[in-house]
């Protein structure tokens, strides 16, 4: 599920969280609402429409890789996950259907890593991030690699591999606060807290009673700024971009809590089409297994350095 992520502070990411965790399902709405429509009236011509579909999926499964290229769905506007750039690099892929461009971040390294196990090329496909699992299953696409989670919605319309990195929401103060020590909610009591309009960084403030929940600021620059400037006690952050804002703001500190939110961990999954050869997704895992926890988060550092501003 879709998340703003923090990136470099002088970014401004789309006020979404992991595609508001997610109110984007991998298939879009005009789709799911035709599909139930149809699900209730026209018995013949709804039979010959899923076994249409039925037959594209089964024909997109079939031809995984087929002709030497993988083609993997993203779209290459999501950083630190994915992005365009215009330059060739080590850690590029060209971008198929945008002449002259490439696409790199996190799901792109990863992408990368399952073309060499299958001693395929890797391209980017550059689509909607609602159209991803539409363009899966018809054959546009063989992987989807897109900073995207697994949810019961989309794995009833494609197979999910093991998560290739995991963010969650963790809590950031200053080293001089009342709050840096604190380790349960109930020791934030009194505390003001900020996160980003419109995400989950918002959203599960209401999971900490008797605190100020402070209007969200639309960006994640302006997040920090407010707890730089004094503005607030707390704000939230994405645990794997940690690091590189410490490294920014030495006086930010991690609030060492030991209750956590509910529902806030965050997986980022490739997609195959549902009913794929089961040796494909066990190939997959086993090279996104191979990834430990220390080189996942070295890749996830590297990808926030490189990110546009």
């Amino acid at each position: 599920m879709r998340k703003t992520t923090p990136t470099a502070l002088s970014s401004t990411q789309p006020a979404c969280s992991r595609r508001k965790f997610l109110k984007l399902s991998g298939l879009s709405a005009v789709g799911m609402g035709s599909m139930m429509f149809l699900a209730g009236c026209g018995p013949a011509a709804q039979e010959t429409d899923d076994t249409a579909g039925s037959s594209d999926a089964t024909a997109a499964a079939a031809s995984f890789g087929e002709d030497g290229v993988l083609r993997v769905g993203m779209e290459a506007a999501y950083a630190p996950y994915n992005w365009q750039v215009s330059e060739e690099s080590e850690y590029t892929i060209p971008i198929e259907n945008v002449s002259g461009a490439y696409a790199d971040g996190y799901d792109v390294q990863v992408a990368k890593r399952i073309a060499e196990e299958f001693d395929l090329d890797p391209v980017a496909v550059k689509l909607d991030f609602a159209g991803l699992i539409d363009a899966l299953n018809n054959g546009q696409i063989d992987i989807i690699c897109a900073g995207m989670s697994v949810d019961p919605e989309r794995a009833a319309s494609a197979d999910f591999s093991n998560s290739y990195i995991d963010d969650d929401i963790v809590l950031i103060t200053t080293d001089g606060s009342a709050y840096a020590n604190a380790t349960t909610f109930a020791d934030l009591a009194g505390a003001t807290v900020l996160g980003q309009a419109a995400t989950m960084y918002d959203d599960v403030i209401d999971q900490i009673p008797d605190v100020t929940h402070m209007t969200p600021a639309e960006t994640v620059p302006l997040v920090v700024e407010n707890l730089s400037n004094g503005a607030c006690d707390i704000i939230t952050y994405s645990m794997l971009s940690v690091p590189k804002l410490i490294e920014q703001y030495p006086t930010f500190v991690e609030i060492p809590m030991e209750e956590k939110f509910e529902g806030s961990v965050m997986p980022d999954n490739a997609a195959i089409v549902k009913g794929s050869d089961t040796e494909i997704m066990d190939r997959i895992n086993a090279v996104i297994d191979g990834i430990d926890h220390d080189e996942r988060q070295e890749m996830w550092n590297a990808c926030m350095d490189r990110q546009p501003a």
